[in-house]
């Protein structure tokens, strides 16, 4: 039986572990907070350039660019994968992976190839391990991530694109509802989609200048 200082001791000891823990946690609240501050700023600009894109789609221009025209066979596509680069964050990797591997399978049966470009350090590791043509990938992105760290893994998938290579390319990337819900979603970056809104299809149209 432990003596009452060896028992004050332990509890000495699970004292200052709480402080250590608490203080932790502190730190990782004031990170998501920041996070989530930056998320819900940068999500209005990337819904309107959807919505430009969109627009683009169901325009009538003279010059019609080849990110327009959908190819008349798809033997080929393109992933791009979003994933973190840390791990201990519930199903937000494992929720994700699970939707790309079901899409993956449904291509396989159709006989469509695969190229990925993956972003983020469990992406990486996860797709080497279970196999699969990778052409590029980012990891470390740290928490502010800049274009010029993302660029080239983005580019090689639209040179491919606009090679032949491949006939669409999709991203699949984890949409942030609140801190304990993140929606796995999946978009045909390419060739671009025309929008649903039926006003787009009479209201809307570009003139391209250089």
């Amino acid at each position: 039986m432990a003596s009452a200082k060896e028992v004050r001791t332990k509890i000495a000891s699970i004292k200052n572990t709480q402080k250590i823990t608490k203080a932790m946690e502190m730190v990782a609240a004031s990170k998501m907070r920041k996070a989530q501050e930056r998320m819900r700023a940068a999500r209005p600009y990337a819904d309107k350039i959807r919505n430009v894109i969109a627009h683009l789609g169901s325009a009538n221009p003279e010059y019609k660019h080849s990110y327009l025209g959908e190819r008349k066979e798809i033997k080929r596509v393109g992933v791009i994968i979003v994933s973190s680069d840390r791990g201990l964050c519930g199903g937000l990797n494992s929720n994700l992976f699970r939707e790309t591997v079901n899409r993956m399978k449904e291509w396989n049966d159709k006989d469509i190839g695969i190229d990925m470009c993956l972003i983020g350090t469990k992406a990486v590791s996860f797709f080497n391990r279970i196999g699969g043509s990778i052409i590029g990938q980012s990891t470390h992105l740290g928490d502010k991530p800049t274009i010029d760290i993302l660029i080239g893994t983005v580019r090689i998938m639209l040179d491919a694109f606009n090679e032949g290579k491949i006939d669409r390319l999709y991203l699949i990337f984890n949409k942030f509802i609140n801190s304990m819900t993140q929606e796995p979603l999946f978009e045909q970056l390419l060739p671009v989609q025309a929008g649903d809104e039926e006003e787009l299809k009479h209201h809307w149209d570009y003139i391209y200048e250089p």
